[in-house]
This record gives C-alpha cells, structure tokens and sequence, in this order.
C-alpha cells in the first residue's frame, strides 16, 4: 500500500509540475497571456507540496527519485498534449531514469 500511494503521489506531483510549466511556457512562449501564466505558478506551488506527502521521510531522496518521474512524465506529456513524438534514444533515456526512481525509492533497506 505504501508504495502504491508513494507511485500515486509522484504522478499528481507530475501533473502539477508539469502541467503548470507547461502552462507558463504557453501564457509565455505562446503569448496566451496572464491569466495560463497565473494557473501555471499555482500549479508550480501545488507541486511543491505534494513532495511532502510522500511517505519516505529523506528529501533528497525524494527529489532525487521525483527527478526520473519528471523526465519520464515530460516525455510522455508532449507526446499526449503537444504531439511529440519521442525517438528511440528519449525513450531509453526515460526508462533508465525510471529504473531509477525504482531502485531509489523502493529497494529494501535495512
């Protein structure tokens, strides 16, 4: 169960950082104006507390495993909203920053 919600939690954490840079980048770089760039920083502070939820109590361990999440997710957020389509070389890359978040967060420990 811990894991799982630990899986659930980088994926909101994700969400809201991606998707609120991905907001700014368009209220910006496609001049939408404002009001994206005020939802984006919104959802840029969410992110930040999402972190805190995780249930492993070492921060930098935690963003150290959320970093392999936010290359993975990144990927998979242009392909999804922005028709990216990634090479084979993005993809390798993502799945070893996966295997990463992997052995990171949920090796046993002693």
């Amino acid at each position: 169960m811990t894991v799982l919600r630990s899986l659930l939690l980088f994926a909101l954490a994700a969400l809201a950082e991606i998707g609120g840079a991905w907001l700014v980048w368009q209220g910006v770089r496609e001049q939408r104006g404002a009001v994206w760039i005020g939802a984006g920083v919104i959802a840029l502070g969410l992110y930040g507390f999402v972190a805190t939820f995780q249930p492993d109590p070492n921060f930098g361990r935690i963003l150290a495993a959320y970093g392999g999440v936010f290359v993975a997710g990144s990927l998979a957020w242009g392909m999804i909203v922005d028709g990216f389509r990634p090479d084979r070389w993005d993809i390798i890359g993502a799945l070893i920053c996966v295997a990463g978040v992997l052995v990171i967060m949920y090796t046993p420990r002693p």
